[in-house]
C-alpha cells in the first residue's frame, strides 16, 4: 500500500510491520518535499513518524479521539487522515493548515496551536464521554516542552484525582520545543531518559516467584502488591512524579520503534484510570540536517531539500524587526546591568538568543509558560530590575490577568515587547496577533505604543527601558523593516504620548498606527493625484493619544481616517473615535482595520487584499467614504 491510498487512518489496521516502516519513510520523503517547497514546520513531524503510526495502529479513529497539542508535530497525522492530494498546499491561501483544525477534517477532533492544552481537552472529552455513557478512548500528545506549561499541569493534576476516568497522555519527549527545554521537570525527563525502564524488574521477580515451589501459584493475589512495593524502590528516577499524581506510567520507550509502541500502546489501553505512556523521539528524524540542528530545522522557510539551505530572496532585505530589537536591547544592556530579557521558550523567535549569547545573566527563560513570565517579570520591576519581557502578540494573551493582577495594578513598570503584532501570515487564526492594542489599551496604567519601522523602533526600546513610572508596551511585526537608515548608539527616547506630523494637507485627516503609518503615507500621495491633500499623522502612541495634536487638526479638517493593522473592536480607531467624542469633536470617522472576523492563512499581502489594507484599497476606501461627488468628476 502506497501513501496516497489511505484516507482513513483504520486502513493502517492489519498491514505488516514492514508495510508500516514503508509508510512511514513515504511519510517523510512527502514530509521532507512539501515543506521544502512551501516553508513550514519540519523537526515537530518528522519526530513523530512511528509514534503516530504505532498509536493509530491500536485506535479505532471512527470513535475514538486524539487531541495533539500545539499541532505543528501533526504533519503525519493529516497524511494519513484524507489530505495527501492536497498536503502541497500546506500554509498556502485556502489550503491545508498548518496548525489542527476542526473544521478542516473530521478527525482533527480539537484545534491547537498554542501549547499545553491537549491533555485538558483529552480529559474534557473524556469525561463528557462517560457522562453520556459512551464508550471511546481520549488521547492526547503532547510534547515535552509544552508539559512546562502550567495548564497541562493543572490538567496532569485533575486527571490524577479520576482514578476511574480512562485517558492516556503520550508524552512526546526528544528534549526540545522550539529551543531546548528549560527547567526542572525536562531535567527530570533527562534523568528517566537515561534511566532503564522499571517494567524488567518487576517482571523479572514474576518469573522469579512462579518458580518456587509450593509458592509460585499461590503467592499471586499478593504479586501485585509485592511488584507495586519493588517499583516504587526502583521508580524514583522512572516516573514516580507521574505514578505519585495518580497515573500509571509506562516507559520511556524508543519513539522509533513501532513494534515496542504497538505493543506498548494495547497493553496501555487495557489500563483502568489515567496512563501516562513516555516516548522517547528525535526532532528531525530521517533528515541528518534536522538532526543535528533541531533548532533551526524546528521551522523553515522554502529550502534547497539536498543543501539544507534556503532559498536566497531575489534581492537583499531590510533586518527583521526581531533583529533591530534584540540588537539594540544588547546594546543597551550591557550598559545598564539591570535589563533583564524575559522569554518564554522562544529565544530564537524573539531575538533574545543574542541577549544570552552576549550577556546569559541577563536572560532568563522560563519554559512555556507566559502566565509565569509576565509575574517574574513583575517580580523583578518590584526589586528595581528593568524587566523587558519579549513575548509574541498571541502568546501573551495567556497571560492577560497576570498583565491586569500583577503589573498594573500594582503599576509595575514592567516593558512589554509584543512581536509577531498584527498578520503573521501562513500560521493562520492561532497566531495572528489582531487583539494586543485592544486588550492592552483598556487596562489602567498601561502605556500602549508601536514603531512606523525599525529605526523608530530603537527609540522606542530606549523609550521602554527609560520609562519607570509604569508598565510600558510596544507592538512591531513579523518580518523586515522598510530600510531605513540605523543607529548603533545615542538613539533618544521619545516623548510618552506624542505623536508627528509627516504630511500636512486641508482635505482629510490620516492617523496611522504602527505598520500603517507607510501605507498611510503612500495613500495619501495617490490621493494627491485626484486632487485630495491629506494630513497624515504617525500616533506613535495609541494610549496615551496625542489629543493636543490630533482633535485641533480633526476639527478643523472634519474628516478623520484610522488606519491600524489590529482588530477594530477596541482598537486603535476607537481609540480615537472616543477621544473624538469626548471632546464634543463631532466629525465623521473612518476606521480601516481587521473587522469582527478570523483571519486565515496566507500570505500577509493575500491578506492584506482581503481585508482591504493595501494602500489602492484604502484609498478607495477613502474616495468612497468623504469624496463621492469628487469621485464622478475625476471618472
Amino acid at each position: 500500500m502506497h501513501l496516497s491510498e489511505i484516507t482513513h487512518p483504520n486502513q493502517l489496521h492489519g498491514l505488516s510491520m514492514r508495510q508500516l516502516q514503508q509508510i512511514a519513510r513515504q511519510i517523510r520523503d512527502k514530509h521532507l518535499q512539501t515543506v521544502a517547497a512551501t516553508g513550514g514546520h519540519l523537526g515537530p513531524g518528522l519526530g513523530v513518524v512511528e509514534l503516530t503510526l504505532g498509536l493509530y495502529q491500536t485506535l479505532d479513529l471512527d470513535r475514538d479521539k486524539v487531541i495533539w497539542d500545539v499541532g505543528h508535530q501533526a504533519y503525519p497525522h493529516k497524511l494519513i487522515t484524507g489530505r495527501y492530494s492536497n498536503f502541497h498546499t500546506l500554509r498556502q491561501k485556502d489550503g491545508v493548515a498548518g496548525y489542527l483544525k476542526r473544521c478542516e477534517n473530521k478527525f482533527d477532533h480539537f484545534g491547537a496551536g498554542h501549547a499545553s492544552t491537549s491533555i485538558s481537552a483529552a480529559l474534557g472529552m473524556a469525561l463528557a464521554r462517560d457522562l453520556k455513557g459512551e464508550k471511546f478512548k481520549s488521547v492526547a500528545v503532547i510534547g515535552d516542552g509544552a508539559l512546562t506549561g502550567g495548564m497541562a499541569l493543572e490538567a496532569i493534576n485533575h486527571a490524577g484525582h479520576l482514578p476511574k476516568t480512562n485517558l492516556l497522555v503520550v508524552l512526546n519527549d526528544n528534549e526540545m520545543s522550539i529551543s531546548p527545554n528549560v527547567g526542572a521537570i525536562p531535567r527530570y525527563l533527562n534523568k528517566m531518559r537515561l534511566s532503564p525502564p522499571v517494567q524488567f524488574l518487576s517482571d523479572g521477580i514474576e518469573e522469579q516467584l512462579k518458580h518456587i515451589p509450593f509458592v509460585g501459584e499461590s503467592i499471586s493475589p499478593e504479586l501485585e502488591r509485592i511488584k507495586e512495593g519493588m517499583k516504587r524502590l526502583a521508580v524514583p528516577k522512572v516516573g514516580a512524579v507521574f505514578e505519585e499524581l495518580g497515573f500509571t506510567y509506562m516507559g520511556p520507550m524508543d519513539g522509533h520503534n513501532l513494534e515496542e509502541l504497538i505493543a506498548t500502546f494495547q497493553q496501555a489501553h487495557k489500563i483502568t484510570g489515567p496512563v501516562l505512556v513516555h516516548v522517547v523521539t528525535t526532532k528531525g528524524k530521517g533528515y541528518e540536517l534536522a538532526e543535528k540542528d533541531q533548532v533551526g530545522y524546528h521551522a523553515q522557510n522554502p529550502f534547497n531539500l539536498a543543501t539544507g539551505k534556503a532559498i536566497p530572496s531575489s534581492k537583499p532585505k531590510p533586518p527583521a524587526y526581531a533583529k533591530v530589537f534584540s540588537h539594540t536591547l544588547v546594546k543597551l544592556a550591557e550598559q545598564n546591568p539591570k535589563i533583564v530579557g524575559i522569554t518564554a521558550a522562544m529565544a530564537t523567535g524573539t531575538g533574545l538568543d543574542k541577549l544570552q549569547a552576549k550577556l546569559p545573566n541577563q536572560y532568563i527563560d522560563v519554559g512555556i509558560a507566559e502566565q509565569h513570565a509576565v509575574t517574574l517579570a513583575a517580580g523583578l520591576a518590584a526589586e528595581g530590575m528593568r524587566p523587558v519581557a519579549a513575548i509574541y502578540s498571541t502568546f501573551l494573551q495567556r497571560a492577560y490577568d497576570q498583565i491586569i493582577h500583577d503589573v498594573c495594578i500594582q503599576n509595575l513598570p514592567v516593558f512589554f515587547c509584543l512581536d509577531r503584532a498584527g498578520i503573521v501570515g501562513a500560521d493562520g487564526p492561532t497566531h495572528q496577533g489582531m487583539y494586543d492594542i485592544a486588550y492592552m489599551r483598556c487596562i489602567p496604567n498601561m502605556v500602549v505604543m508601536a514603531p512606523k519601522d525599525e529605526a523608530e523602533l530603537q527609540r522606542m526600546v530606549v523609550t521602554g527601558i527609560n520609562h519607570t513610572t509604569s508598565p510600558i508596551s510596544m507592538r512591531f511585526p513579523r518580518g523586515n523593516g522598510h530600510g531605513v537608515p540605523l543607529m548603533e548608539e545615542g538613539w533618544e527616547p521619545l516623548e510618552i504620548g506624542k505623536g508627528e506630523i509627516l504630511r500636512q494637507g486641508d482635505d482629510v485627516l490620516i492617523l496611522g498606527y504602527g505598520t500603517m503609518v507607510y501605507p498611510s503615507m503612500q495613500a495619501a500621495e495617490i490621493l494627491s493625484e485626484h486632487g485630495i491633500e491629506a494630513t497624515v499623522i504617525n500616533a506613535r502612541f495609541v494610549k496615551p493619544l496625542d489629543t493636543e495634536l490630533i482633535l485641533p487638526l480633526a476639527k478643523q479638517i472634519g474628516r478623520v481616517v484610522t488606519l491600524e493593522e489590529g482588530c477594530l473592536m477596541g482598537g486603535f480607531g476607537s481609540a480615537v473615535a472616543e477621544a473624538l467624542m469626548d471632546a464634543d469633536v463631532l466629525v465623521t470617522v473612518k476606521r480601516i482595520g481587521v473587522p469582527d472576523i478570523l483571519v486565515d492563512h496566507a500570505t500577509p499581502d493575500e491578506s492584506f487584499a482581503v481585508l482591504g489594507l493595501s494602500s489602492p484599497q484604502i484609498v478607495e476606501t477613502v474616495l468612497q467614504a468623504f469624496f463621492k461627488k469628487e469621485l464622478v468628476v475625476v471618472k
